[in-house]
């Protein structure tokens, strides 16, 4: 109750923020829609349409409307490995010893002494391994205590799931590369052979471990797919082709995405769920808001499962075209498909389950495509209410291009009504549109707003509300929101309270110093401040 009072000031109405991160409401109850409804999830305007993909894109579609329940044998059929257990290409752990056959020439090159610490190193590897809950850091650390090249100690499906659980992550950063491709780069000293699922994983690391994709990501990716296939001798396949079209599309290098396309056609290669869901996005990038239509209804047409991922992409994609309305009104249709139903508790997001369902999902399109009344089952399976991910889409437009808050209020009061639990991405895109927006004469965006969104935030944090915590970026907006709103004077006070809640690691203390400087046009005692605050660290 505290923290829906503390942000009244902002959305003057009770409902935008949750009391807890997990809230007993209304979730949506399954509907059973024809192929033709989600044809017309978006309008699609009957205009001249062309494109250098177009060839690749015409593929027909066959489903009908009546379906019965799957039996036992085809769910059996659909079930998807765990993320530690599907690139291991049928090895099992009871069939092999643990030590490589290379181990040998090792003992016997000292004497025998080492046999008993390699063989407990490598039990203990493989402990961590098996644990879900153990982290890379650990996997890495108990690696490292191999002789290096460590992988030339492992047996083939040791190596596999060490490179399968490095390569498995929420979001792809700096730190995780240089995890994964340490590795590669052992298997290459070792010359072992390197699997197809490995060099993918290797080039979406290399092309996607910066938020922003630059040319140089580009051009480290296309490095990473050369060495691949003509050093290597490993032949691309239509995963590999689509990782590059989307790096290449994230990266505004639209005539290098239309040539892997055409790559694709050559090898004919047909375009899976994530290529025809990264071409939408590609269309939107490109300010296509036609060829958003026309992709998503390819994907319909070829007879691909939609679910919530495939729709935030479409609104995503309108915004980043410009059509804002149009983004709106696949928006508003993905609300009026739900159905009241009392009682449930709406779930937590999950990134692995997500994952996990995308390739249930691409599996179930290959698998159904003659039976389209099994593909109808699995399609009315899928909620298409609008989720954490489409709010943090629609409030982050809003607030970095219409400056709406009346709209950013209703966004969270949706939130509030549909049961998306409180997540810091929504209090970071606030405070960052106190900072672009507020400070002037008559805006919304007031002092006594920003005063109760921080109130509110301190509350979830005291109670450790679930994916609320300050981290580097949410700090740096908080400081320029204040900075701007509140003059100097408050902005320090605040600064002094987040030091006492927030314990960063040596990097992001560096960096959010470095901007602090900047944002609060540093002076003698600020400086001072900062330099205490860090030898005390």
């Amino acid at each position: 109750m505290a923290r829906r009072k503390a942000l009244h000031c902002i959305t003057q109405d009770d409902r935008a923020f949750h009391s807890s991160a997990c809230l007993t409401t209304s979730q949506p109850a399954r509907l059973s829609m024809s192929r033709e409804e989600y044809r017309r999830m978006v309008d699609y305007y009957r205009e001249p349409y062309t494109t250098q993909a177009s060839g690749v894109l015409s593929e027909p579609s066959a489903l009908a409307l009546p379906l019965p329940s799957l039996d036992s044998n085809e769910a059996d059929c659909l079930k998807v490995k765990s993320d530690e257990s599907e690139e291991i290409n049928g090895d099992t752990a009871s069939e092999e010893p643990m030590l490589s056959a290379d181990v040998d020439d090792f003992i016997n090159a000292e004497k025998g002494t080492c046999s008993k610490v390699l063989m407990d190193a490598i039990e203990l590897l493989w402990q961590i391994l098996g644990n879900e809950k153990a982290s890379h850091e650990d996997i890495l650390e108990a690696y490292s205590a191999l002789p290096s090249p460590g992988v030339k100690f492992l047996k083939r499906y040791i190596r596999r799931k060490l490179l399968n659980r490095l390569s498995v992550v929420e979001i792809k950063s700096q730190k995780s590369m240089m995890r994964f491709l340490s590795v590669i780069d052992d298997m290459k000293a070792a010359n072992l052979p390197i699997a197809e699922a490995e060099w993918n994983s290797a080039i979406a690391f290399t092309g996607r471990c910066f938020t922003r994709v630059t040319a140089v990501e580009v051009e480290n990716a296309l490095r990473v797919w050369n060495e691949m296939e003509h050093e290597a001798g490993v032949r691309s396949g239509k995963v590999t082709l689509s990782i590059l079209f989307d790096i290449a599309t994230k990266a505004g290098k639209f005539v290098l995405a239309e040539m892997i396309l055409q790559e694709m056609s050559n090898r004919g290669l047909p375009l899976n769920r994530f290529a025809k869901t990264g071409l939408i996005y590609y269309h939107g990038l490109k300010g296509d808001g036609q060829g958003v239509r026309k992709a998503y209804l390819a994907l319909v047409d070829a007879g691909h499962i939609v679910d919530i991922v495939v729709m935030d992409c479409v609104v995503a994609s309108l915004l980043r075209a410009g059509e804002t309305p149009a983004a709106e009104q696949v928006y508003e249709r993905m609300k009026r498909m739900s159905v009241r139903k009392t009682g449930a508790i709406h779930p937590l997001p999950n990134w692995r389950k997500t994952r996990k369902l995308g390739r249930i999902l691409e599996k179930a399109a290959r698998m159904f495509k003659d039976d389209p009344q099994k593909l109808q089952q699995l399609q009315d399976e899928q909620w298409l209410v609008p989720d954490l991910r489409t709010f943090t889409i629609l409030i982050g437009h809003h607030i970095a291009v219409t400056g709406e808050l009346r709209r950013v209020v209703r966004l969270l009061g949706d939130m509030q009504s549909l049961g998306v639990p409180l997540h810091g991405r929504i209090f970071l895109r606030i405070f960052k549109g106190f900072a672009l927006h507020g400070g002037i004469r008559y805006t919304s965006w007031t002092k006594a707003r920003l005063e109760s969104v921080w109130n509110a935030l301190s509350l979830a944090l005291d109670d450790q509300v679930p994916n609320v915590h300050l981290q580097k970026w949410m700090v740096v907006w908080i400081m320029r929101a204040f900075a701007k709103c509140c003059g100097r004077a408050r902005a320090l006070e605040i600064w002094a309270e987040i030091k006492t809640r927030w314990k960063p690691d040596y990097a992001e203390n560096d960096t959010v110093h470095r901007i602090l400087r900047e944002i609060l046009d540093s002076t003698c005692d600020f400086s001072q401040d900062v330099i205490h605050w860090s030898d005390k660290r």
